[in-house]
């Protein structure tokens, strides 16, 4: 299934979520971890989408197969094409 790629910003953390991590009682490495997990989970879910999958039922060559496919992706027809834009 093809989704058309999102927003840098739907991707990882909005402002408003950032501004939460931020306020929470966390050290600096704990901020780091928090926002590494929410930006995971995001892109989780937007995996398990394309493969029609719950979250939980995903595998990790599922995983490991669409950094492949995005990877591929971007090396033949460009950044904006995939869906990660790094």
């Amino acid at each position: 299934m093809d989704l058309p790629p999102q927003q840098p910003s739907a991707q990882f953390l909005s402002l408003e979520e950032s501004a939460k991590v931020d306020a929470a009682l966390l050290s600096s490495s704990e901020k780091f971890l928090t926002r590494l997990t929410i930006s995971s989970l995001k892109l989780l879910k937007h995996i398990a989408q394309e493969y029609d999958v719950a979250i939980e039922d995903l595998t990790t060559p599922q995983v490991i197969s669409w950094f492949e496919k995005d990877s591929k992706i971007r090396l033949e027809q460009g950044i904006e094409a995939s869906y990660l834009k790094w």
